[in-house]
């Protein structure tokens, strides 16, 4: 990725910050929404919501994502290509990109649940200090994400689960999606870890789908890990893969999401790091191919004529 190192590329962002504050809700409002979604043709989101949990590392980079600015040029770049549908985005980072005009055409996903910082000495209680579901529905957003950790050992779990179905119900009020991300989770020395296991994330989805007085609006947000066959038949929600803190070759993750992309109910991919910072820098590139895995039936149909 080439650098922009201009310090001023970003200032009018600033002066309307300070002068005109109502240009973030004028923008949301004159913003052009997404055609709606479909069954069979995949979506492609961009997450953006981890510096607001303090989640600054990327590999082996501890304050990647600390730049805003470099951030936003990335966040810029995977957003011009027409194959990604919208963004995930905690309430910053959703107010820079409407006042930019890059949300234009697209879903618009608000992270809700920030409190549990990365580190922090209670973690699992991960309050809801983000968007909240009247917030969303001001902005014309299409639904809000909560990252939902299960940790059996931790007697936070169940004020954060019970803060999860409220915010479910408070969504599916508005007829908004609620992207539950959830993980059944371990405290290891010092450090909350979650467990990638099948079983775990079976036991995790059972637990998580049944938040909430409907699931009518619900989907899941799953890592892609070993045996997803059996992993995705533990749900009839519509369910997006997250990519996590990229590691290994980059060939190896994008062929495991070919394969879980092929599986029945996978919605599309909600990924963020993964692409934004790619080992060579290409974020471009990255998107591209992340792209050519979704499944259409546009694309499937000109593939049938062109054979």
């Amino acid at each position: 990725m080439s650098a922009n190192d201009d310090p001023r590329r970003y200032q009018h962002l600033s002066a309307l910050r300070l002068e005109d504050p109502d240009a973030v809700a004028r923008a949301a409002a004159t913003r052009r929404r997404h055609p709606g979604l479909k069954y069979g043709v995949q979506n492609f989101i961009v997450a953006a919501d981890h510096p607001a949990r303090g989640a600054l590392s990327v590999g082996n980079a501890p304050v990647a994502m600390a730049d805003r600015l470099d951030l936003l040029d990335r966040l810029q770049i995977a957003l011009a290509n027409p194959a990604v549908d919208g963004v995930l985005a905690s309430p910053d980072i959703m107010d820079d990109l409407l006042l930019l005009g890059a949300l234009e055409g697209k879903l618009v996903f608000g992270s809700m649940n920030r409190g549990g910082l990365a580190g922090l000495v209670n973690e699992i209680d991960d309050r809801f200090t983000g968007h909240t579901a009247a917030a969303l529905e001001a902005l014309g957003a299409d639904g809000g994400k909560m990252l939902t950790r299960i940790c059996l050992g931790d007697p936070d779990t169940v004020s954060a689960l019970e803060a999860t179905a409220r915010a479910v119900d408070s969504l599916a009020a508005r007829k908004l999606i609620a992207m539950v991300e959830p993980f059944l989770s371990v405290w290891q020395n010092g450090k909350v870890r979650n467990d990638l296991s099948p079983d775990a994330v079976i036991k995790s989805i059972a637990i998580a789908q049944g938040l909430g007085s409907t699931s009518a609006y619900t989907w899941m947000k799953l890592p892609v890990v070993a045996e997803m066959e059996r992993v995705m038949a533990a749900t009839t929600l519509p369910t997006v893969l997250l990519g996590g803190d990229p590691e290994g070759a980059q060939d190896e993750v994008f062929a495991s999401w070919q394969a879980a992309l092929a599986l029945p109910g996978v919605q599309g991919l909600t990924v963020g790091r993964t692409l934004l910072y790619p080992h060579d820098g290409d974020v471009a590139g990255a998107v591209a191919t992340a792209a050519s895995l979704l499944k259409s039936p546009v694309l499937q149909s000109s593939a049938k004529v062109s054979e």
